[in-house]
């Protein structure tokens, strides 16, 4: 009876169409018809405009709302940059994994301290799958320094 139902399992499996191809770094994949398709059009970039214009309606550093930036070195720029309401830069944890943001790509979370100062405790999502598109504001509470 074992053999029976672990014979059906596979059988099941072998005819369950397969499933597209993840992408090591998390971005989003799409079949390759649906990839050729926006070749020679705007749409893409289209799209992208209106996904940063929707992640707008939610602060600014969020899991809907990530700070965008163009790769770790960017993740860290943008971290130096910051100040708390005294002036003074945050104290930084350890980044970690933060899950998927709203741009469909893993994000990093980046505990902030800024002890007794405005915004406090802080922790702030970052994607860094932005080269040209980086963020040049700073989320609420926050100052940028200049570079």
């Amino acid at each position: 009876m074992l053999r029976i139902s672990f014979l059906l399992i596979a059988l099941a499996a072998a005819a369950a169409p397969a499933a597209a191809p993840a992408d090591p770094l998390g971005k989003r994949t799409a079949e390759p018809e649906k990839l050729l398709s926006g070749i020679g059009e705007a749409s893409s970039d289209a799209a992208l405009e209106a996904e940063i214009a929707a992640a707008a309606a939610f602060p600014l550093g969020s899991l809907a709302n990530p700070v965008r930036v163009g790769g770790p070195e960017g993740e860290r720029a943008y971290v130096r940059r910051l100040r708390c309401a005294d002036g003074k830069p945050p104290r930084i944890g350890d980044r970690r994994p933060g899950g998927v943001g709203a741009f469909g790509s893993l994000v990093d979370l980046f505990p902030l301290d800024c002890g007794a100062a405005a915004p406090g405790r802080v922790e702030l999502m970052m994607d860094m799958y932005f080269e040209e598109q980086a963020e040049q504001r700073a989320p609420a509470g926050f100052t940028l320094a200049p570079r």
